[in-house]
């Protein structure tokens, strides 16, 4: 019995990924498995868009469903399907499930796909036990109708969010504490909704502020003084760093569902601005950067790079600040193209759009500041943009799904000045020459490759103080994987990579207790990894002497609710990576 059932899954998940063309070639291949899984479980997060923001549509053509089950249906969806499928089903990383492909391929196609998933990365729903046989059942009849759209969120929504909570004249005119600030880290304290904040010497919670839930991002105005985060339900929070205990003073929701914040750097803009982006709806709001005041709302709705498709849904995913010109450089996920946003003169702004390549997501700076090298993840490759000439100098092919983060700069003997991405899909580490002046031949080529643990990655980095090069993995299947680091040095990267157990070295109880995020103190000395564990168990921090790679300091505090991402005040103010 436990065979025939097997055979028979296999042999669904095959049929089905025929059908669909979903099947890659890299997929069939060994390390194919590990990659679908660390797909699914980095693209297959659940929107915070809610069901119960969406008003049921049920089509007359399509199966009947009853209200009840329409809204258990839309609910399961958002939570499940469209972090890959996109909120309007028209498809994003993962395939369209638009009704008129959906009533071609008919019920029982769907419901084969649901329950037996395809090793391009659709989980199997039903097999894994995550979703019952009458879910299912719903879920098939749901797709076959028109999907509900979320309510849009403009200037009116915005404002009715938005909320001063001191005004800038009560504000404190000089610090008011004692805190090295450029030292303190923001670390996000994802399914708690809050941040902590620790300061980097005495490796002491400062405060914990409550703020949107999954904190995606942590970035810091120009002077250093405010500190914003943005979380994955869109609420944005400002918080002064010169109040006695640094607070929130000013919060604003700017959508359903976002992921990127950033403040205006340019000369003569410091802290004038700042600019967030949405998943939904997909838009971009500019705001005064010392109130969150929305000022200026753009849609990034449009067609997509090369076919030139109409998509109603192309998210905004990385936004930096230009040094270069007073312009936000927002990364547009679906369409594939980044925009070059003067923020000079709102009223009359302009915006330079670059074509790069579909699916664009997270990236950095080169280390001149001018070149701004960013994963066009699902394309594999890093698209290269001068941000002086606002024009794109080149894509670069690399390994399987590209996330760098902001990447890593170090010099590589006999090739110059390089910055490094890691991968999703691959254990392989791309190093791309990025000085056209002086290395003109290895300029926005990968000059070396080199291997980690294995794919999984979501961040790699290094210091300008630094000798190592630290690879993290957790979205990797492998335990020993997961719950460690690689490490290289940087002057004998052929001499391969050291593991460093940190979940080791926390000495936690049980849990996935997923090692992430590498990120240094200010001095570049110290590097502080988040041990992320479950919501109801212990999580910590490991503090590592960079030079000697040696336990310095375990953070351990019931506070410390699945920490993921930090951000040290200083390098994230100077983009120092």
């Amino acid at each position: 019995m436990r065979s025939l059932k097997k055979q028979t899954q296999t042999v669904g998940a095959i049929a089905l990924c025929l059908v669909l063309g979903a099947c890659a070639a890299s997929s069939m291949k060994k390390s194919g498995k590990d990659q679908s899984k660390t797909e699914s479980n980095y693209e297959g997060a659940a929107s915070t868009v809610k069901g119960s923001d969406v008003k049921a549509v049920i089509t007359p053509s399509a199966p009947k469903l009853s209200t009840g089950e329409f809204k258990q249906a839309q609910n399961i969806y958002f939570q499940r399907c469209a972090g890959c499928h996109g909120v309007l089903r028209k498809g994003a990383t993962g395939k369209p499930l638009t009704p008129d492909i959906m009533k071609t391929r008919g019920s029982a196609f769907i419901k084969t796909f649901i329950t037996y998933g395809s090793p391009a990365g659709m989980p199997n729903w039903g097999t894994s036990g995550d979703l019952t046989e009458k879910e299912i059942d719903i879920m098939v009849k749901y797709l076959q109708h028109e999907p509900p759209v979320p309510p849009e969120f403009g200037l009116k929504e915005m404002n009715a969010s938005w909320k001063v909570v001191i005004p800038v004249n009560k504000r404190p005119k000089r610090k008011m504490n004692k805190y090295n600030i450029q030292n303190i880290f923001s670390v996000t304290l994802r399914d708690a909704g809050q941040i902590a904040l620790i300061d980097g010497g005495t490796k002491k919670i400062i405060n914990v502020i409550k703020t949107g839930y999954a904190v995606h991002i942590s970035r810091l105005s120009h002077s250093g003084r405010y500190l914003y985060v943005i979380g994955r339900d869109a609420r944005l929070n400002l918080i002064d760093l010169w109040m006695k205990t640094p607070e929130t003073v000013a919060e604003i929701k700017i959508g359903l569902e976002a992921r990127s914040v950033e403040t205006s750097k340019y000369k003569g803009y410091e802290d004038k601005f700042a600019v967030a982006g949405s998943y939904w709806p997909p838009q971009f709001v500019i705001m005064d950067g010392d109130t969150l005041k929305p000022r200026k709302i753009v849609s990034t709705r449009g067609l997509t790079v090369g076919t030139q498709e109409y998509h109603p849904e192309p998210r905004v995913a990385a936004i930096v600040a230009s040094h270069q010109k007073p312009e936000f450089i927002v990364n547009v996920k679906e369409t594939g193209k980044v925009l070059m946003v003067d923020y000079s003169d709102l009223k009359n702004m302009k915006i330079t759009s670059i074509d790069t390549a579909r699916f664009l997501h997270d990236g950095g700076w080169d280390s001149t500041q001018r070149y701004f090298l960013t994963a066009a993840n699902k394309s594999n490759k890093i698209a290269v943009i001068d941000s002086k000439k606002g024009t794109l100098e080149k894509l670069v092919d690399v390994g399987q799904i590209p996330h760098p983060g902001r990447g890593a700069n170090f010099v590589l003997k006999g090739k110059g000045p390089v910055w490094a991405t890691s991968h999703l899909g691959d254990a392989s580490i791309s190093i791309i020459g990025t000085d056209p002046r002086r290395h003109k031949k290895n300029a926005w080529k990968v000059v070396k490759t080199i291997d980690g643990q294995g794919g999984g990655s979501l961040f790699i980095k290094t210091h300008p103080k630094s000798k190592n090069l630290w690879v993290d993995s957790p979205l990797n299947p492998d335990a020993g994987i997961s719950q460690s680091l690689a490490v290289f040095d940087i002057r004998n990267l052929d001499k391969g990579f050291e593991v460093i157990k940190i979940a080791e070295m926390a000495n936690l109880g049980k849990g996935p207790k997923r090692v992430v995020q590498p990120e240094y103190n200010k001095a570049g000395d110290e590097l502080w990894i988040s041990v992320w564990n479950g919501k109801t168990q212990e999580s910590a921090i490991v503090v590592l002497d960079d030079k000697t790679r040696k336990l310095k300091h375990v953070i351990k505090d019931k506070r410390l609710v699945t920490p993921t991402g930090k951000f040290n005040v200083y390098n994230t103010q100077h983009d120092v990576y």
